[in-house]
């Protein structure tokens, strides 16, 4: 007949003492990782979503505080780069809800923007959260040429002011849902395509709600634009149009042929 084996096992609350400390260093060590994850990580995460047309260069700090240097491609294999004047800022932190983010920049932001994300079953929840004393960004319209067509082609200069209004974007079973509302103030607008300078200032409106709206109209200046468009799903259908000034139309003649189809005086934008 066999004989049973009757050596005691150790319970898990009996475990000997070198156990516990390995378990203990093990635990410490992977909360230093997080807490102290290097900036450039965030860096190597943004490129990836945005298949590298959003870029941190020169990052400093970790994921939860730093900041870097934010430059804009055409993406993988683009040889089209733009860069933001100075440095942005962040600071990301646990919330009950989720994730803060608080981020600024030196050149274009008065104060941070307040940004909650808010995991939930199937996707997530983005606000942008309206500060007490709402104050619009101004953003460099150079930066965009960064992205490449169309805008390398256009050589976009001017100031960008941005203002947002409970802004929100919803991702729920793969597919985003826009609220609130935003608008971008395009000020004093040239391109290399014209000899005109400035060619004139532009309003650019986005409403959120099932079926986001886009709104194009000219402040003033030469070039008239005016438009608008709605989001199909995840496509733009706009319709648009551009015309010159009578005395202008010389100086924006080649602007005007790249815009769109010709059509008499103005030219007919669609996208979509």
């Amino acid at each position: 007949m066999a004989r049973r084996n009757t050596a005691p096992s150790l319970s898990p609350l009996r475990r000997p003492p070198w156990a516990w400390a390995l378990a203990g260093a093990l635990l410490g060590l992977m909360l230093t990782l997080v807490l102290q994850a290097p900036a450039r990580w965030l860096g190597s995460l943004l490129a990836l979503l945005s298949h590298d047309q959003v870029m941190l260069a020169e990052a400093r700090g970790s994921v939860w505080t730093g900041s870097a240097r934010l430059q804009l491609t055409g993406g993988a294999g683009s040889r089209d780069q733009s860069a933001l004047p100075g440095r942005i800022q962040w600071q990301l932190r646990p919330r009950w809800t989720g994730l803060g983010l608080q981020l600024g920049a030196d050149c274009c932001t008065t104060s941070p923007f307040d940004i909650a994300l808010t995991p939930h079953w199937g996707g997530g929840l983005i606000t942008v959260n309206d500060p007490p004393n709402p104050t619009p960004s101004h953003w460099p319209a150079a930066l965009l040429i960064g992205l490449g067509a169309p805008w390398n082609t256009l050589q976009v200069e001017g100031q960008l002011l941005l203002n947002t209004r409970q802004l929100s974007l919803n991702w729920a079973e793969g597919r985003p849902t826009l609220g609130g509302s935003a608008e971008l103030q395009a000020l004093g607008v040239s391109s290399r395509l014209s000899t005109l300078k400035p060619m004139g200032s532009y309003r650019i409106q986005l409403h959120g709600g099932a079926s986001p709206t886009l709104d194009v109209s000219t402040i003033e200046g030469s070039l008239q634009l005016s438009g608008s468009g709605r989001w199909v799903g995840p496509r733009l259908h706009f319709t648009g149009e551009a015309s010159a000034a009578p005395d202008r139309e010389a100086a924006l003649s080649n602007l005007l042929n790249i815009l769109g189809r010709r059509k008499g005086g103005r030219t007919v934008i669609t996208v979509g």
